[in-house]
């Protein structure tokens, strides 16, 4: 529930190609789970919020959810790697990842504090409940 998690895997015959397949694999899967969460976060807070111009708002919020998701990204750390080769030579690397979920939260809270569309509608502690659910939610799922 603080962190988002992704794994994934890479082969080729070559070892370090078999790394970075792995690593990409994996952020691309990490970018989706991100993705989808901060827009259920942002769908959520502004259906909770009853903002009068929804619309431009909840656009607002996904356009800022691509920015956020791809500055944090960078931050991801490796957690477990393990590279194993095959009989017929070829390797496979096998790799997880995570990114904390407070600090993404902290990066998408200051965005929207700064958006002039939402200074006067943004609420820190409501945005911050609503993502705090999410990620209760989304821990509770993968049990």
């Amino acid at each position: 529930k603080d962190a988002f998690r992704a794994t994934a895997t890479g082969e080729s015959m070559d070892r370090e190609t078999a790394k970075k397949k792995a690593k990409s694999n994996a952020m691309s899967e990490l970018s989706k789970s991100i993705s989808a969460t901060l827009k259920v976060v942002g769908d959520n807070y502004v259906n909770s919020s009853e903002f009068n111009n929804k619309e431009e708002i909840t656009e607002t919020f996904q356009e800022m959810t691509r920015t956020v998701v791809d500055q944090n990204l960078k931050g991801a750390v490796e957690i477990c790697e393990k590279l194993t080769q095959k009989p017929d030579g070829s390797y496979v690397s096998y790799v997880a990842i995570e990114l904390s979920g407070e600090r993404l939260a902290n990066s998408y809270a200051e965005k929207l504090a700064a958006n002039e569309k939402l200074k006067a509608d943004y609420n820190y502690e409501k945005f911050k409940e609503t993502f705090n659910k999410e990620m209760e939610k989304m821990a509770s799922e993968q049990k």
